[in-house]
Order: C-alpha cells, then sequence, then structure tokens
C-alpha cells in the first residue's frame, strides 16, 4: 500500500509537468501561427476588404486571384520580376556561401595549421556583429569597386556566412570521425577524393541546414538591398513591397495597393515554406544514417 501511494505521487507532478509543458508549446504554436493565419486571410480581401471586415477572419468577397492578376498588371507586372530577383539573390547566394562554410567548416575542423584558432576565433566573434552595422562599410567597399546597383552588391557580402562555418565546423567534429578519413586516406584517396566520396554524403544534414538557412537570410534581407539598389527592376520582393507601402501610406496619386501588398507578401513566403517542406526529408534521412551507423 504505501509503495502504491508513493508512485501515484511521484506520477502525479510528472503529469502535471507534462500538461503544463504541452500548454506552453500549445500557446507558443498558437503565438507564431497568428501572423501566418492573418496573411492568408489578408490575401483573399480586396483593400475594402482589409479595412471593413474581421482582421483575422475571410470577407465576404474571395478576392485572392483578382490580386494575383493584379499583381501582373500593376506597374506592368515589377512585381514578378521583384520575385525573380529575390530568387536570384537567395539562391546564389545561399548556394555560394554553404559552398564556402563547408569547406571552410571542414578546414577548420579536420586540419590543423598555424593560426587557425585565432582565425577560427575571429569568425566566431563574428557571428556577434549584427548584420545591419555592416551594412554602411560595405556600401563604402561596394563603391570603392563601383559594384553598386548592381546584382553583384547583393550577392557577395551574402556569401560570408560566419554562422555557417561555425556550424559546419562543429557538425563536421562530431559527424566525421578521424579514423574514416585516414582509412581513406590509407586506401590511396587523395584529400579531395576523400571529401567528395567519404566526407560530404556524410555532412548532408548539416550542408541542408546552412543552405536553407543562408537562403533565408537572403531572402528575407531588407537593409543590404536598400542601401546599394536603387534600380527599381534589380530590387528584391522585401525591398519592392516596402516602396508599394510608402506609396499607399502617403497615398500618392490616390494610389492605394494595400491588397497587393498583402497578397504579394503571402506569395513570397510560399517559396521559403516550400523549400522547408522539401527538405525536411533530407534531415530525415542524415539522422536515420548517422543512427544506424
Amino acid at each position: 500500500m504505501t509503495t502504491s501511494t508513493t508512485t501515484l505521487r511521484t506520477r502525479r507532478p510528472v503529469g502535471r509537468r507534462r500538461i503544463g509543458s504541452h500548454a506552453f508549446l500549445i500557446i507558443l504554436a498558437f503565438y507564431f501561427v497568428i501572423p501566418i493565419w492573418w496573411l492568408v486571410v489578408a490575401a483573399t480581401k480586396d483593400t475594402a476588404g482589409l479595412f471593413g471586415s474581421p482582421a483575422f477572419w475571410f470577407a465576404d468577397d474571395f478576392a485572392l486571384f483578382d490580386n494575383i492578376a493584379g499583381l501582373f498588371q500593376h506597374q506592368d507586372g515589377i512585381y514578378w520580376r521583384w520575385l525573380g530577383n529575390s530568387f536570384l539573390y537567395a539562391f546564389t547566394s545561399g548556394i555560394g556561401a554553404t559552398i564556402l562554410a563547408v569547406l571552410a567548416g571542414y578546414g577548420f575542423a579536420k586540419f590543423r595549421f598555424r593560426g587557425g584558432s585565432w582565425v577560427f576565433t575571429l569568425i566566431l566573434g563574428s557571428v556577434m556583429v549584427p548584420l545591419t552595422a555592416l551594412v554602411i562599410p560595405t556600401f563604402v567597399l561596394l563603391s570603392d569597386y563601383g559594384i553598386i546597383n548592381t546584382p553583384w552588391a547583393v550577392i557577395l557580402p551574402s556569401l560570408l556566412n560566419p554562422f555557417g562555418v561555425y556550424l559546419m565546423r562543429i557538425y563536421t567534429q562530431d559527424a566525421i570521425p578521424d579514423e574514416i578519413i585516414e582509412a581513406s586516406r590509407i586506401d590511396g584517396a587523395g584529400e579531395i577524393r576523400t571529401f567528395f566520396t567519404v566526407v560530404l554524403p556524410m555532412l548532408r544534414p548539416g550542408v541542408v541546414t546552412v543552405l536553407l538557412l543562408s537562403v533565408v537570410v537572403t531572402w528575407n534581407n531588407f537593409f543590404l538591398p536598400l542601401a546599394v539598389l536603387t534600380d527599381p527592376d534589380l530590387l528584391p520582393v522585401t525591398v519592392g513591397l516596402n516602396r508599394w507601402t510608402a506609396l499607399s501610406n502617403a497615398g500618392a496619386g490616390g494610389e492605394q495597393v494595400w491588397n497587393l501588398i498583402t497578397s504579394g507578401a503571402f506569395i513570397s513566403v510560399v517559396p521559403l515554406i516550400l523549400s522547408f517542406l522539401f527538405l525536411q526529408r533530407y534531415w530525415q534521412g542524415g539522422l536515420s544514417t548517422g543512427a544506424i551507423k
């Protein structure tokens, strides 16, 4: 009887903690879903519906397809050019930043060279520097080389990803045993062949993580393109929608395109959602492979 009573008493706090943690997670999920839900609902409304209907529920008229058609017509469909620019900047920078981060992280993790720890410490310290603090020095540097107001002004700075280097170094140290590399060298494989045939397949989850983070950061980048780009045809979707917002706030020429802004914002997040869903299987596959090994 005493044992059962003690067991019951120990189970009750555990059950309460589980209920509390689940409730906290539900609140967090609800908190993060609210803005997405609002964006989905707002994308289906016209300008009158945005201001004349409940914020978190649909209006009487479903105007999503009319809004998409308006994106093709407004300013000769420049929104779709902005979206294409975002694809160009994000995926070019993301792939380039991932390649550099993987090579640098692998080098720091598996090779010993003079000053390596100091260089890595410098890279790690740069993670703490806000990106916005580097925009003005970056602008001055790019201006000296004459590439302001070109796609390179966005792509080149985005290739540097100190956090990606740090992440790949830590992941390589844990995922790649030194014995595997030594065995490959004993079998006669060179460093390049060892990296591409032995190391890289084992780094797949880390590579996908760095790629996705790099793409998301560049896609959502606002301050850097705002500072280095002035040609409307070169703007990414973040800066372009901000210009429409400024015009709508000012009421310039009676232009009110709030419905196009919300629909354009909704369309701009769809590629990121699809990227997460598509790349998720690579994370799962990599984790399963590591578990089997």
